[in-house]
């Protein structure tokens, strides 16, 4: 599934303060980042956030209020008809026409395509063969989803668009849509994809973007997220009432030792080996044997509800 050559060298999608309003809201606000090349990079954030906006203007489709976007070097508003050949889209909406089949959609796409993939293969990839010959109105809304990604990939683009690629999906479709966004990577294709699945952000991205109220609010990979301005917590089970003060005085500075209930034992900051060692040697020292030691880290969904709040919208 290699993509067409290209001999712009930069990153494949930049944005540089982009802002977007609708009358009196705000739906992105001077969001800057950069998509490298070969990444798969992900946009989280509630409903309403900006990433379908963001992924809009990146696409062409709307245009921004202030700010630039370069995709591939070029304007994607003004060289749009340039770029289109060399982008993949898959929109939220599916974007079908209600009365064409699904065989016949995706040869019509793969047909303005220089070197497109066979139609066919990618059919029976994302289950679709069987559904070939089903107008676009009658497939379920995975199949529709399904269509659409393959009508995103049909054409070699060197950058994809996803929008939510696997809503609607089952468990089985979404872990071959998966494997296939990997393969695309792998084939050295960027690829920039809205999700409100964290599970699905942390298996596929290189990169996140958590956006809240149009402001990136949090970027990094999914394991420096995780860990910033976070505490690991490190719990344990000994004899009760030790004396703590050696061991606070041994941890790094703001860390945190306590004992929660009777015999067990919390650790809060960074857990790395060397404050493993440090807890085990404080055991020793008192001749004690701490048993049922476990590390536990916070999650992506707790670092998202964190930044994004925990109310629905």
């Amino acid at each position: 599934m290699s993509p067409g050559s290209s001999s712009f060298g930069g990153p494949p999608c930049r944005l540089r303060g982009v802002t977007k309003r609708y009358g009196s809201t705000t739906a992105v606000s001077e969001l800057t980042l950069e998509v490298h090349r070969a990444e798969v990079l992900a946009l989280l954030g509630p409903n309403g956030a900006g990433k379908t906006t963001t992924v809009e203007m990146c696409e062409g489709f709307v245009k921004p209020d202030a700010g630039s976007i370069e995709i591939l070097g070029m304007d994607p508003s003004a060289d749009n008809a340039k770029l289109r050949a060399r982008i993949g889209v898959m929109l939220q909406g599916g974007g079908g026409y209600p009365a064409a089949r699904a065989g016949e959609m995706l040869e019509l796409v793969a047909a303005y395509a220089a070197d497109p993939l066979d139609p066919r293969w990618l059919l029976d990839t994302l289950g679709l063969t069987e559904a070939a010959r089903t107008t676009y109105r009658r497939l379920s809304g995975g199949q529709q989803q399904r269509l659409a990604l393959a009508c995103a990939l049909v054409g070699r683009p060197e950058l994809v668009f996803l929008d939510e690629p696997t809503a609607g999906m089952d468990a089985h479709a979404r872990l071959v849509v998966w494997e296939l966004i990997d393969g695309l990577r792998r084939d050295g294709v960027t690829v920039v994809l809205t999700t409100h699945q964290l599970k699905e952000a942390e298996e596929l991205a290189d990169r996140l973007v958590i956006i809240d109220h149009g402001v990136a609010v949090a970027a990094g990979t999914p394991a420096e997220l995780m860990r910033s301005g976070a505490e690991d917590q490190l719990r344990f089970t000994a004899p009760r009432r030790l004396d703590l003060s050696l061991l606070i005085s041994a941890l790094p500075e703001n860390y945190q030792a306590s004992e929660v209930a009777a015999g067990e034992y919390l650790v809060e900051g960074h857990i790395d080996p060397q404050v493993l060692a440090t807890v085990t040697a404080w055991c020793a020292r008192l001749d004690v044997l701490a048993t049922d030691m476990r590390v536990e880290q916070r999650s992506l969904e707790d670092v998202f509800l964190d930044l994004t709040g925990r109310g629905l919208r």
